[in-house]
């Protein structure tokens, strides 16, 4: 028996597994043409994807944009500096915890702006745009950049891949039914109820960005560790030493719980609407680098506002499909993007926000079935 108010969401369709991909039933499905179909691009001159990108380039959108990028950089790092402006003006008081809800809202546009650097939207050298990955990233918030990057770079290369994209990989929650049977430990202890869990676990995501970014200092696969662990310590020995020399323990432990729960929220919160509740791939099957991009991505409709506050991933079709695109453009391409998709037949999802909440946590429930199953509830 399903308990809970996500049960209702469960009895729409069973998942629908096609040649190692899983379809969400949430997601709109192209008229005449399967999941294997669409994976099969057009017959002609160069691939699917090269014509889009002739398109994109016609229009102008992957040139830099420095004034945009100067004054979102600008208004990122004042409102950082306000925020401990504020913290030290105020001193020892209660009011302290708005100032950390606010700097948590600012650490996430430092993430998102981390992001951008990382993926060379700022800067045309690279080196440049790794200055400021660590100096926004590991110094600004305590995530490590080099850490960050290379689990990114795999997630772009193999979107909602069971095996090979480390976002849907089977850890405290499981993403497929499959994952959900084979759990262990604490991942089966809590998948049969993930959805309900899912916006309390994103409380502990900001705490699990400094543990892991400090994991992966031992990792070799990450550049420039020295670096990177330097700047981290700096970081957290800065954090800590003003928070305890300007509040009491108890403040500056309030302080410190507000501050990193709301930023784990804020964080997560940007980034579940992209992929989770959108079609999975397992084992071997391939599709053309297009499709890949497209059927494993949701766009959330909105305006300047929710722009701002989903620093652009709002628009994470194309922000697959041309990551190195400036944030700024991915409005225009996206009218593009939809138009191309149209004539290949090809499915692009985009919905708003609060529904893309709930195909996400539809997913998550309905994929915990089989834990409920077993403990029959």
């Amino acid at each position: 028996m399903r308990a809970g108010w996500l049960a209702g969401f469960s009895g729409r369709t069973a998942d629908t597994r096609l040649s190692g991909m899983t379809l969400s039933p949430d997601a709109p499905v192209a008229p005449r043409r399967s999941a294997v179909d669409a994976g099969t691009p057009r017959s002609g001159a160069g691939s699917d994807f090269a014509e889009l990108s002739r398109r994109i380039a016609a229009a102008g959108l992957l040139k830099r944009s420095p004034g945009y990028y100067t004054a979102r950089l600008a208004g990122v790092a004042g409102a950082y500096a306000a925020g401990w402006g504020a913290f030290f003006v105020l001193g020892d008081t209660w009011w302290q915890l708005a100032v950390a809800a606010f700097l948590a809202l600012v650490f996430g546009q430092v993430a998102l702006v981390a992001h951008d650097l990382a993926h060379g939207q700022v800067f045309r050298r690279r080196r440049h745009g790794e200055i400021g990955g660590r100096l926004f990233g590991n110094l600004g918030i305590g995530m490590s950049y080099g850490w960050w990057m290379n689990k990114h770079t795999r997630h772009h290369a193999h979107p909602n891949h069971e095996e090979l994209d480390p976002d849907v990989a089977p850890d405290i929650l499981v993403w497929s039914a499959e994952q959900a049977r084979a759990s262990r430990g604490i991942a089966r202890l809590l998948g049969g109820r993930q959805a309900l869990l899912f916006f309390p676990l994103l409380t502990l995501e900001g705490f699990n960005l400094h543990v892991a970014s400090l994991r992966a200092l031992r990792s070799p696969s990450v550049r420039n560790r020295p670096l990177e662990g330097a700047l981290l310590l700096l970081h957290i020995a800065a954090l800590l030493s003003a928070l305890f020399l300007v509040l009491s323990p108890g403040k500056a432990v309030a302080f410190l719980a507000v501050n990193q729960c709301l930023f784990g929220v804020y964080l997560g919160c940007t980034f579940a609407p992209n992929h989770k509740g959108m079609p999975t791939l397992t084992g071997d099957q391939r599709l053309d680098f297009l499709r890949r991009q497209v059927l494993t991505s949701r766009n959330v409709r909105g305006g300047w506002f929710t722009d701002v506050m989903l620093g652009g991933l709002n628009y994470q079709i194309e922000h697959h499909l041309f990551p190195g695109m400036p944030t700024v453009r991915l409005r225009r391409a996206r009218v593009i993007v939809r138009q191309y998709c149209a004539e290949l037949g090809v499915r692009y999802h985009e919905t708003g926000l609060i529904q893309s909440y709930r195909e996400a946590l539809t997913h998550m429930h309905r994929v915990g079935e089989p834990l409920r199953q077993r403990r029959g509830v």
